[in-house]
């Protein structure tokens, strides 16, 4: 297929632990989806939240994609470098008055109702200013949402809509320890890098409202979505580095067969990753992926 350079696509992990089966069910989706279009895939190392940065762990992931037949077509982008570019869009939103500084701690937005996900929704406490007493406190920086409802349509999980103000409120984009939060770091990231496809796991469904808000705010393209299902354990918990998912065995080919098998993908009889990756790119197919949000993992994958 002649290749489409409009077309982007990337997978962002974060470097915190090595890759286990679900990091490559995301990574192999999102190479395969863009290269089966003639598009280009793209590595980004998600370090923004450098407290939970694993030293020796963004090199063994970029090891491990490689091992797998995974190489980006474009040099790594790292978060941990993007802090000017991060700013500046928050400085931006500031500016016209769409973010203000927010004093509250965890401990007091424990009372906080909760959303029909389970997500604390922020009561709009700092919204309208921080009283006297607490203006030298260190504050985080929060974006108002007002009446915004986010309507999309995810490629494989359908039409999706979110009321910003009851499931979410005004959320964090800068943290109190001075760090950009996720939600702003990977719209401006996504915007810089000219991505025109995210293909990652349907836990961050409830993400991307958020993100499309941002994106409408800053005047940023949004990206078409495509959520594909995570890989859980026995328990039911989605497979992590939190709930000790296990790192990828020894032979590659076996594990990317694998991931291939969980997304419900054409059999491929490949003889060596090369060869299998070639075949995966051809028959790649997104209109056969199971459109649920979770899949058991492969036995051997489960957390130990």
């Amino acid at each position: 297929m002649a290749r489409d350079a409009a077309r982007v696509g990337r997978f962002a992990p974060s470097p915190s632990g090595p890759l286990h089966v679900g990091s490559l069910v995301s990574a192999l989706a999102s190479a395969c989806d863009a290269r089966a279009r003639g598009g280009r895939w793209l590595v980004r190392i998600e370090d923004v939240d450098s407290p939970r940065t694993v030293a020796g762990a963004e090199r063994d992931i970029l090891d491990t994609l490689e091992r797998h037949g995974l190489s980006p077509d474009g040099p790594v982008v790292r978060q941990s470098e993007r802090a000017v570019r991060y700013d500046a869009a928050i400085d931006a939103l500031r500016a016209r008055g769409l973010a203000y500084r927010c004093v509250c701690t965890r401990r007091e937005l424990e009372s906080a109702p909760l959303s029909s996900a389970g997500e604390r929704v922020y009561p709009g406490t700092c919204r309208d200013g921080i009283v006297p007493s607490r203006e030298a406190t260190r504050a985080s920086m929060r974006v108002r949402v007002g009446d915004a409802v986010v309507a999309y349509t995810d490629r494989l999980q359908g039409p999706q809509t979110q009321a910003l103000a009851r499931e979410v409120g005004d959320f964090v984009v800068r943290r109190s320890d001075g760090l950009a939060a996720y939600q702003l770091a990977v719209v401006v990231d996504d915007a810089d890098q000219h991505v025109t496809d995210v293909v990652r796991g349907a836990d961050l469904l409830a993400s991307t409202p958020r993100q499309i808000h941002l994106q409408r705010l800053l005047a940023l393209p949004t990206p078409a979505y495509l959520h594909v299902p995570v890989a859980i354990g026995a328990s039911g918990e989605k497979l992590s580095k939190q709930t000790r998912a296990r790192s990828l065995p020894a032979d590659a080919l076996a594990s990317l067969a694998a991931a291939w098998r969980f997304l419900e993908q054409p059999e491929l009889d490949a003889a060596s990753v090369a060869d299998f990756r070639a075949r995966a790119e051809r028959a790649w197919n997104a209109a056969r992926l199971p459109p649920v949000r979770m899949l058991p993992a492969p036995p051997w994958a489960t957390a130990l």
